[in-house]
């Protein structure tokens, strides 16, 4: 590293202590929502393969938890691998679903995350769902961050089988589809999906340049503020944590009103 790298790397580190030293704690979003765009296009410009910068986001993740419990951040949601990524040519998929699950068993290993997945299970590799039921028995009574990996995640899949889960139970309970039809409402249907009984999250942060939810959350996310952020996702550090902390805390949230 050059003089002038390391003279910049200070430069940001006194900036991002000054910006932290700003930060009301009482105004940090208590759930924030993470879509973690960006790792195939750093790892082309830094001149290695796709699963070296699906690696080095995996690699991130630990990192900005760490941030997140040092600002008090109650909830995580973490979009690592969506419905539309099954789609991707094996030599990426297989890979990528690998990183994924050594990640989560990272995740449950590490013991300050309570770990819990969001997404369609039965749409996962067999050795992928028991990681992931290993990791929600073996995090249960962790008191700490609760970390939702969002993983064969999609949005409208979730409200789908939401509706589905709801018919289902109905029909179990011999509900009519009239008293159904009378009974639905905003609060039935929260109470079917993969995050039921969580907030919703206040923030959501995008990075790469993309601004766009590309199916993240689209229930929960009804009130959220957003964050863009230029920068791919294994590149982001800590500043542009605060930097999206204090944007957020400028924010006037009126909900509708």
């Amino acid at each position: 590293m050059n003089l002038r790298d390391k003279l910049r790397g200070l430069l940001v580190r006194v900036y991002a202590r000054r910006v932290e030293g700003h930060l009301d704690h009482a105004q940090v979003p208590k759930h924030i929502g993470v879509i973690m765009d960006g790792n195939r296009r750093w790892a082309k410009a830094a001149g290695s393969t796709t699963a070296q910068g699906h690696q080095a986001g995996a690699d991130k993740i630990e990192e900005f938890l760490g941030w997140c419990a040092e600002t008090d951040v109650e909830v995580v949601t973490l979009w690592l691998f969506s419905t539309d990524n099954f789609g991707r040519p094996q030599e990426e998929l297989v890979p990528l679903l690998g990183i994924i699950e050594d990640t989560v068993r990272s995740l449950a290993a590490d013991g300050r995350w309570r770990v819990h997945h969001v997404g369609a299970l039965d749409l996962l590799p067999s050795g992928m769902q028991r990681t992931l039921k290993e990791a929600e028995e073996a995090t249960a009574n962790v008191d700490g961050i609760l970390v939702n990996v969002a993983i064969g995640y999609g949005g409208r899949q979730e409200i789908a089988d939401a509706v589905r889960s709801m018919l289902l139970n109905a029909a179990e309970r011999g509900t009519s589809m009239e008293e159904l039809a009378e009974a639905v409402d905003i609060d039935m249907i929260g109470r079917h999906l993969y995050t039921r009984a969580q907030p919703d999250p206040d923030l959501v942060i995008r990075t790469s340049g993309e601004q766009r939810l590309s199916g993240f959350m689209l229930w929960q996310t009804a009130h959220s503020e957003y964050y863009f952020c230029e920068v791919f996702w294994p590149a982001f550090r800590k500043v542009d944590f605060l930097r999206a902390l204090r944007d957020y805390a400028m924010r006037h949230r009126r909900y509708g009103g």
